[in-house]
């Protein structure tokens, strides 16, 4: 398995100071935050595209995927979230990135089967501009869909190569699934697995891989024994908990946790 970190965990780093992160701490690949108060966002021009894709090539590290806010099962008209997912999947394909991610997002109260059915036709919709790309949309283990079953429901009906399942390990935690259940169900769809820890349910501010209680072993055993060889990201949300530890304090510790329990599981 290769490993990557998210920009999340360090908010508005400008790329350059973000690759020589990842090279400095044995990092893969990263998964680029796309939100406009982030470098990298859909509103770039071409020649700053191509000019973020250069500076990757030369630090030998791979754009993971774009971490987008597209809420894929949200209440509405569907030409916003699908325009707003084109340009995600146009921005992935100008940076050689194999993934974009999106949101469930359906709103309380819907009936899971109306907004499973909404998820579904929006992603079977935008599905041939992503095979027209060679860019994957992955649906995210969250909200209103946290559970690998849940977002099961959605990928089942749309049943298109290009549409898969990011798993975020935390939601399928406090979603109540067992690791192994979560495999199970997301399998055949599993684009990568975003990891992280936290202190409990109630507390879900960043830590440190393995200080907290999140199953890591347990979900990276999963993985080893059925020969997955995907990507492992750490997702670390310094943004939205501004009193959590730097990241870059953090990296080589978090590559090291990872790389021992890849190793103990092998």
């Amino acid at each position: 398995m290769k490993l990557a970190f998210s920009t999340l965990g360090v908010p508005g780093l400008p790329v350059p100071d973000v690759l020589r992160l990842a090279t400095e701490h044995g990092y893969h690949g990263v998964e680029l935050r796309a939100d406009p108060e982030e470098p990298v966002h859909p509103g770039l021009d071409a020649a700053r595209r191509s000019a973020v894709a250069a500076e990757f090539k030369a630090a030998g590290v791979e754009v993971l995927g774009l971490a987008g806010y597209c809420k894929v099962a949200a209440p509405g008209d569907d030409e916003p979230v699908l325009t707003e997912l084109r340009a995600l999947l146009d921005l992935a394909a100008d940076l050689g990135a194999p993934f974009v991610r999106v949101f469930p997002g359906a709103a309380p109260g819907e009936s899971s089967e109306e907004a499973d059915a909404t998820a579904a036709r929006r992603l079977g919709t935008a599905a041939q501009h992503a095979a027209d790309l060679g860019v994957r949309i992955l649906l995210e283990t969250h909200d209103s869909h946290r559970t690998g079953a849940e977002a099961m429901r959605v990928l089942g009906l749309v049943g298109h190569r290009q549409v898969g399942a990011l798993w975020d390990v935390m939601h399928t935690w406090l979603g109540g699934e067992q690791p192994a259940d979560t495999y199970a169900a997301l399998a055949p769809h599993l684009g990568y697995v975003q990891v992280k820890d936290i202190a409990s349910p109630d507390d879900t501010a960043p830590l440190p891989l393995g200080e907290g209680v999140l199953p890591l072993a347990e979900c990276v055993e999963v993985l080893s024994r059925h020969g997955w060889d995907g990507w492992l990201c750490w997702e670390y949300e310094k943004r939205w908990y501004e009193a959590a530890a730097p990241l870059p304090d953090l990296l080589t510790a978090g590559r090291d946790h990872l790389s021992r329990l890849l190793n103990e599981s092998a």
